[in-house]
């Protein structure tokens, strides 16, 4: 039962990120709250809650700002006002006109929930809003296959018609799952669609939440009973909460572990379809291209800001592809891109002092941004003259290691060199390139793998947090961890923009996993500072983890042809890491840490080639000896 609320904590966060709540009188004074029942253009009705400022009128009008989510837009009811609108307190306070809508298939809107509904090419053309297709038999023709754009535009069709007091513009804006409902409105978008930010948004699920680079993310096991469960019919209750597992332990590592090979989960979800259709499409085949959003991200008009956290466990890969691929294919849009010192929409809550696991950023970040960036933004496209001179710069980023936000006209940067970091043999990472032949090597055991936090206590909360930023000396001091770093720094190296990892590697085996992570390690002098979340750590030493990604090396080649590896053959294994933005202090030292295992972040590979992983048996898992060669190299861009 205590997880089970845990989880409803969870999920009530995911919703609104839990801004500093204001005081309900606040919003009982100044709006009007309306539950409506939309009705899309198949007929599919989407329970939706308006908040109307109360001093609206024909004289004084305001905009709609939106948020559309599968995570539910309680509190039901006329008369049960929510504790918080808006993104944040202070466009709360400057007064919109509030819009929340279950999406279909979820709690009270009606319909087939679908996991990252696949977009439709144009499906906006009906005979009352028609578009540059606008004929009554296109919407005739697709009346049965809506998508999360057309339920946007329709959503925004009844608004403007229904709804007094607007001024004809419409902002749209969600964190994660929401985030992506942003994204997805912003295609084929309705024109009185002004300004969209997704923030944190899912880009695709084979690269963001549920698989990094294929691997599947196991510690995101105990969520499929929220993504997996259809609702028999429109309720306000949690209808999947039955589902959810209960362990006996609250060492999450443990309970993956005794869970044995993936297969073993069958028991937990025989009737999880999610669970299943994750089972049954190991590759990246047209089951998870057609849910991938990237490539819809075609002639956007309005304005976008994307915001994202460096922290962010759940979608980094997200907001840093949605921005790159918008800019690429919509030239002369506005569009933006803000990435904050926060974990996963942790820029929505203000704390005070601003940390990541162990690491202090400074004080008032979330304010910071809520007041001089997002409300910026939405003010000006929605209330203001909405001409693009926002004051704001293309990139609003902040250098994690210097702590301090910096401004760019375009990322990644003009202003930077590539260069070359190599892997040598005698675990020296140097500018000069080790020999092809030297190598360092360790034994890989799947029965023994490599912890990817030694924060117990968060390996059963819904998703992983904390591990972003994380002391890694606990796994570089493994024998299957191998280290790579510099001498201390004579001066500050700061790295902005893209990191490729290229690894030159071999196995025993016929498939391995690679995880590389890019370490800031702290000089010895390095004081505590005065807000330490774990008093047993200390700064001296620390080996902050800055960036980090996994590759199933099977996907090396492609993604949707799997292949596996020739034993002792040496192999190329390419891969990206996400961007980055941290100056190495001088005195500090870089660091690059390789290894196979990151359990249960990552579920365990075989290291024997199967043809899926999910339905692999206890006998095919088996040591091998990885050897990475002394010409690998990590590829980053250094700002000058």
């Amino acid at each position: 039962m205590l997880r089970k609320l845990l989880y409803l904590l969870v999920l009530a966060s995911w919703t609104s990120f839990a801004q500093q709540p204001a005081p309900s009188s606040f919003i009982r004074d100044n709006y009007q709250k309306y539950e409506y029942q939309i009705p899309a253009r198949d007929g599919t009705r989407l329970f939706t809650v308006v908040y109307v400022p109360k001093d609206a009128s024909e004289t004084n009008r305001y905009p709609f700002l939106m948020q559309r989510t599968c995570y539910s837009v309680a509190p039901y009811g006329p008369d049960n006002y929510a504790q918080r609108l808006g993104p944040s307190p202070t466009l709360m306070r400057d007064k919109y006109i509030f819009v929340y809508q279950d999406v279909r298939g979820r709690y009270m809107s009606e319909g087939t929930w679908t996991n990252m509904t696949p977009n439709l090419p144009d499906p906006q053309p009906t005979a009352t809003a028609s578009r540059k297709k606008g004929k009554a038999t296109a919407a005739v023709s697709m009346a049965g296959a809506p998508d999360e754009s057309s339920d946007t535009y329709d959503t925004i069709e009844w608004l403007l018609k229904n709804v007094k007091f607007h001024n004809g513009r419409v902002g749209q804006w969600g964190i994660s799952y929401p985030g992506f409902y942003t994204v997805a409105g912003a295609i084929d978008a309705h024109p009185a669609l002004k300004a969209s930010s997704p923030q944190a948004p899912v880009g695709d699920f084979f690269f963001d939440d549920f698989h990094h680079n294929g691997a599947f993310i196991q510690a995101y096991i105990w969520t499929y009973p929220v993504f997996g469960i259809q609702h028999p019919k429109p309720t306000t209750e949690n209808w999947f909460a039955p589902a959810m597992i209960e362990p006996e332990t609250k060492d999450g590592y443990q309970w993956q572990y005794d869970l044995g090979p993936l297969k073993n989960a069958n028991k937990f979800y025989q009737d999880n379809f999610f669970w299943k259709e994750t089972v049954e499409h190991p590759n990246y085949d047209e089951f998870w291209q057609k849910r991938s959003i990237i490539p819809h991200l075609k002639n956007v008009k309005h304005a976008v800001m994307t915001v994202g956290g460096w922290f962010d466990a759940e979608d980094l890969y997200g907001p840093l592809t949605i921005y790159k691929t918008l800019e690429k294919n919509n030239p002369g849009t506005y569009n933006t891109l803000v990435m904050g010192p926060f974990g996963h929409g942790r820029w929505s809550a203000e704390t005070g002092h601003t940390l990541h696991s162990n690491v202090y950023f400074g004080d008032s970040i979330a304010t910071f941004y809520q007041r001089n960036i997002e409300a910026r933004f939405f003010n000006h496209f929605l209330k203001g003259p909405g001409d693009g001179k926002t004051g704001l710069p293309e990139a609003y980023l902040f250098d994690t290691g210097r702590k301090e936000w910096k401004t760019f006209d375009k990322w990644p940067a003009a202003a930077t060199q590539n260069q070359t970091y190599f892997l040598t043999a005698n675990g020296q990472l140097t500018q000069q390139s080790g020999n092809g032949t030297a190598f360092s090597e360790f034994i890989s055991d799947p029965m023994k793998p490599v912890p990817y936090t030694e924060d117990l206590s968060t390996t059963e909360t819904f998703t992983p947090f904390n591990y972003m930023s994380e002391d890694q000396r606990f796994a570089g001091r493994r024998p299957d961890v191998l280290v790579f770093q510099t001498e201390p720094l004579t001066e500050d190296v700061t790295l902005g923009g893209e990191i490729t990892a290229k690894l030159k590697v071999s196995t025993t085996g016929t498939d391995a996993d690679w995880v590389v992570k890019l370490i800031d390690v702290y000089p010895p002098d390095e004081p505590n500072h005065a807000y330490m979340p774990n008093k047993n750590i200390i700064l001296s030493n620390y080996q902050q983890m800055v960036r980090s990604e996994a590759m199933r090396g099977r996907f090396r080649n492609s993604f949707e042809k799997p292949e596996p590896f020739v034993p002792n053959q040496v192999t190329d294994v390419t891969f990206r890491l996400q961007d980055v933005l941290h100056t190495f202090k001088k005195g500090h030292r870089i660091m690059v840490q390789v290894q196979s295992t990151w359990f249960p972040l990552i579920d365990r590979n075989p290291q024997k080639y199967v043809d899926n992983i999910f339905k692999a048996d206890a006998a095919d898992f088996q040591k091998a000896t990885h050897r990475v060669y002394g010409n690998s190299a990590i590829e980053v861009q250094v700002l000058k």
